[in-house]
């Protein structure tokens, strides 16, 4: 029996308008424990067996093996080697919930297809235990090698690595179909609790820093173990306490935005006031009880929130893909080099910060329009292909001979001063705390001018022009303008950036401005969700904070090796899965679930009709 085209379900099955909204239904039937699509789960646990092999040997397991979340019980690495076989365990026993289509009650099938499907899985660790300790392929494969046997095996030889891992594999999975049986109410515990012990060892650095700032060490140290992780007194604290509290704010979180959602006028303005108001005064607290570390992370975060927001206008709003976006920001800080540091090669006029903003701004602006004239008519991939070509062209030339005298070519600009504000203070990198409290001021501005934007007759062309460029133009929107200006204010938004690394570096070069720059941000886009503020923040907090970026430390410096791996997952997985992204816009949202949309209400009305037809 495939479970792509399920039988009919009989008389007794769900109702026509599916399954109950928990995910419950006790009506429905269940099926056989045995009557499993084993198409499926062959195929489904050879990919996982591939990406198990594939993961240890790229030596990720390894590498992040140093890294603990549960002192002397669990570690990055083993973690990393469990999570495919319970994503398996999970997902094999997946069914379709959409109008009319028959849904079978949760039961014993959804648990022995996931233990198989683990198996599966975990038989790949098995076979590669195996083939390492027969074969010597060290020359192919560099991470071949006896550390990564001994990390499979647990030290203990290859029999006992081979059974552990089928063991493993198989009740992982099993934990993953026996998911699928658990209440939501308790599977939003669980959730809460895997979490929260996962975030507190992700966050160890920032937390020790923060409480060293607030003089509480000593509550911290009863949590973390001295050589890392998480005690195994602290981790059942916290897994209880997080627990207790998803139990009892079950529903409220959602039932306040709703209520929220649900003011108008006045009373909606004021609580979204309120909220901006209360994440304005945590951030301008935080960073004084944090150290050096906390404060250069939380600047870097900062920086590429500046970025995303202005490759937000030109991708999300304007629906225009630009992969050359790093050469606004390579403008930016270029233009601020030369107009404020006396080192500059040719012309030094040695401006005070705030003023080069200006020609800054300008000059970027210029830069935009000459960049997006000659290609803003193109549409889809040839306009990508020919930003990516722009961008790289711009670094080039702050690299060549022909431009050395102004530019210093691949020797760059050093010494260049911090950012003076009014005469008042000097912001520069060796204070990342006014770093940060610069960039602050930045993104506030530059949130509240997307927000302006987006809620304005030329977003809403913007949009209409993303949405179907062709029907916008029918409708009397200028698109050639229209795009044009979404260039030039995304340009200006990244030219903030730029001015800042400038001042808080000290120094510019054309290696910093390499186009997987515009990769990242482009990630940081989609992954936070497209067209969406908050989205994007927290897009750029969620994979700068704690992945990094292309040069920038993040709080798990482990994964610096694997960062561009794990960029690529998350891209192609949010293409699949969430397209819309982490936190997408209402209007996203429809635009890329209208056939969906359109497909589940095609169905409701053909079961409403048989219906009709057979009622007397």
């Amino acid at each position: 029996m495939s479970l792509a085209e399920p039988p009919a379900a009989p008389e007794t099955g769900p109702s026509p308008a599916g399954p109950a909204a928990d995910g419950s239904n006790d009506d429905a039937p269940s099926r056989p424990p045995l009557a499993q699509d084993w198409r499926r789960i062959a195929r489904m646990g050879a990919i996982g067996a591939i990406g198990q092999i594939f993961i240890s040997l790229s030596n990720m397991s390894v590498k992040l093996d140093g890294r603990a979340i549960i002192e002397g019980i669990l570690s990055l690495g083993y973690l990393s080697l469990v999570v495919l076989p319970l994503a398996a365990g999970s997902r094999v026993g997946h069914q379709i919930r959409r109008e009319g289509v028959p849904f079978h009650r949760p039961g014993a099938h959804e648990v022995i297809g996931g233990a198989v499907c683990g198996a599966f899985v975990g038989g790949g660790l098995s076979l590669l235990a195996v083939l390492i300790a027969n074969f010597d392929l060290r020359e192919p494969l560099v991470h071949w090698s006896p550390i990564l046997a001994d990390l499979l095996a647990f030290n203990r030889g290859t029999a006992f690595a081979v059974l552990i891992w089928l063991a493993i594999g198989t009740a992982v999975g099993a934990v993953g179909g026996l998911m699928r049986l658990v209440p939501p109410v308790a599977r939003r515990v669980l959730w809460a609790m895997v979490l929260t012990l996962f975030g507190s060892a992700v966050l160890e650095s920032l937390t020790t820093d923060l409480a060293e700032g607030m003089g509480i060490e000593a509550i911290v140290d009863w949590f973390y173990a001295p050589r890392g992780g998480l005690t195994i007194t602290g981790a059942i604290a916290l897994a209880a306490g997080s627990g207790v509290l998803a139990f009892v704010a079950r529903g409220r979180v959602k039932g306040a935005k709703a209520r929220i959602d649900a003011l108008e006028g006045p009373a909606r303005n004021r609580a979204h006031l309120g909220l901006i108001m209360a994440t304005a005064a945590v951030l301008v607290i935080l960073p004084m009880f944090a150290g050096k570390l906390t404060n250069e992370l939380l600047a870097n975060v900062g920086l590429f929130v500046l970025l995303a927001l202005g490759l937000n206008i030109v991708v999300g709003l304007a629906g225009i893909l630009d992969l050359g976006y790093v050469a606004f920001f390579a403008v930016g800080s270029y233009s601020a080099a030369v107009l404020t540091a006396a080192t500059s090669p040719k012309i030094h006029p040695e401006l005070p910060w705030f003023v080069a903003l200006i020609g800054v701004v300008v000059l970027t602006g210029l830069v935009g329009l000459f960049i997006g004239a000659p290609v803003i008519r193109m549409r889809g991939d040839y306009l990508a292909i020919v930003t990516l070509g722009f961008g790289e062209i711009i670094r080039l030339l702050f690299l060549s001979d022909w431009l050395s005298g102004w530019f210093g070519g691949s020797q760059g600009i050093t010494n260049i001063p911090g950012a003076e504000i009014f005469g008042l203070a000097e912001v520069a990198g060796t204070d990342p705390r006014s770093v940060f409290y610069l960039v602050l001021a930045f993104c506030a501005i530059a949130i509240y001018v997307s927000w302006r934007l987006e809620r304005s007759r030329i977003g809403r062309a913007w949009m209409a022009v993303r949405e179907d460029e062709t029907v916008a133009e029918a409708m009397g929107i200028n698109t050639v303008n229209v795009k044009l200006l979404a260039f030039v204010v995304g340009a200006v938004l990244g030219s903030f950036s730029g001015a800042i690394f400038s001042a808080k570096v000290g120094s510019v070069f054309p290696a910093s401005f390499l186009i997987l720059v515009s990769i990242v941000i482009l990630v940081v886009v989609i992954f936070g969700g497209m067209g969406n503020i908050v989205g994007v923040i927290a897009g750029s907090a969620v994979l700068i904070g704690v992945l990094g970026g292309p040069k920038q430390p993040g709080l798990l410096a482990e994964f610096s090796e694997f960062k561009l791996l794990i960029y690529g997952a998350l891209l192609v997985w949010m293409m699949l899965a969430r397209p819309e992204g982490l936190i997408p816009s209402v209007r996203r949202t429809r635009e890329l679930h209208q056939e969906e949309l359109a497909q589940d209400a095609w169905l409701r009305g053909q079961t409403e009709d048989e219906q009709d037809e057979g009622q007397p």
